[in-house]
């Protein structure tokens, strides 16, 4: 065993024990806790979507106990303000000075609430710290607090009072993320969970353990950068999202940020499955997540209430992956 396969085994661990923390309060949508772990590991921002009440938020609270990262949530509005987001500057009569007050963004783990509920420069102004990994208060950059993570939630685009977000802006996250209706007997667990003894519906997260540190997140990270991605894998991820962009009922396709995704989240699967190396399989997990965003779809398979998972999912049957 190499010092790598060593250090992967060890992590793998690590990330396995907060998996079990987080779904102590998430219960029942283990592919979504895989994929929000897999975007901490990957140092990527997520778009998580709902209808509301599936606990999206309990999800972001579970996971910042998890690792022991700092937490901080913006509830985006129709009147919210860019300064809101990063802070600015207030004025001190007694000192006759200017002093800055740091916005939520200063934070381990951020929760974007309702992102889609704001308007277009509220959301560039988080998209842009999110970009930049910094804020610009009156001149001065401050760098935000490694690692930080975005998690936005976003209500479906047909509820009312939602502004979607624009292509470039989309394109920031690293994955999209579904969250759906639980099954019968996870939320038998869910509502026992809540009801049972507690007043009110608080979201609980003290059953979550801390086994992580943000600075074992941080080492966590570069290793995953670190895992070997071969030359014909990597060309798998290209030829994948080249395809969308040809593809038929496909009006835009993903950019060259779709392949940097698509293997930067494929390098983290890797070491969520215990592994020093990319496969063509860690790739195809990644690739709707990573790219069901960054396509549109042409308007007549939109009126057929067709989704951008239904076209991929053809995309990925035809694209041949390389042999192991």
């Amino acid at each position: 065993m190499t010092d790598q396969e060593g250090q992967v085994a060890i992590l793998h661990e690590k990330i396995s024990a907060m998996r079990r923390e987080i779904e102590r309060a998430f219960v029942g949508q283990k592919v979504v806790v895989d994929e929000i772990v897999i975007a901490l590991l990957a140092g990527g921002h997520v778009l998580l979507e709902g209808v509301p009440g599936l606990g999206k938020t309990l999800l972001v609270k579970a996971m910042s106990r998890a690792f022991g990262g700092k937490f901080s949530r913006i509830q985006f509005t129709p009147d919210l303000m860019p300064s809101d987001v990063s802070g600015h500057a207030l004025y001190d009569p007694k000192t006759e000075s200017f002093r800055i007050r740091r916005g939520p963004v200063f934070a381990n783990l951020l929760l974007a609430d309702e992102i889609n509920r704001a308007p277009a420069k509220t959301q560039a102004a988080l998209l842009e710290v999110m970009q930049e990994n910094q804020v610009t208060i009156e001149g001065k950059s401050s760098p935000l607090t490694k690692p930080f993570m975005t998690v936005a939630t976003q209500n479906p685009v047909e509820h009312e009072g939602t502004y979607p977000l624009p292509e470039a802006q989309l394109d920031r996250f690293l994955l999209k993320v579904l969250i759906d209706y639980p099954d019968q007997a996870a939320e038998n667990l869910i509502v026992t969970a809540v009801t049972n003894g507690h007043v009110g519906d608080s979201l609980n997260v003290e059953p979550v353990n801390t086994v992580m540190s943000p600075e074992e997140v941080i080492a966590a990270q570069s290793l995953a950068a670190a895992t070997r991605v071969d030359p014909s894998v990597l060309d798998y991820a290209v030829r994948i999202a080249r395809e969308t962009r040809q593809a038929s009922g496909i009006r835009m396709g993903a950019g060259p940020r779709g392949s940097i995704s698509m293997v930067r989240a494929a390098r983290a699967a890797a070491v969520v499955e215990r592994r020093a190396f990319v496969t063509p399989d860690d790739i195809r997990k990644v690739a709707v997540p990573a790219l069901r965003h960054r396509i549109a779809l042409a308007p007549e398979l939109e009126i057929e209430a067709y989704r951008p998972e239904d076209i991929l999912s053809d995309i990925l049957d035809n694209v041949s992956a390389p042999r192991q």
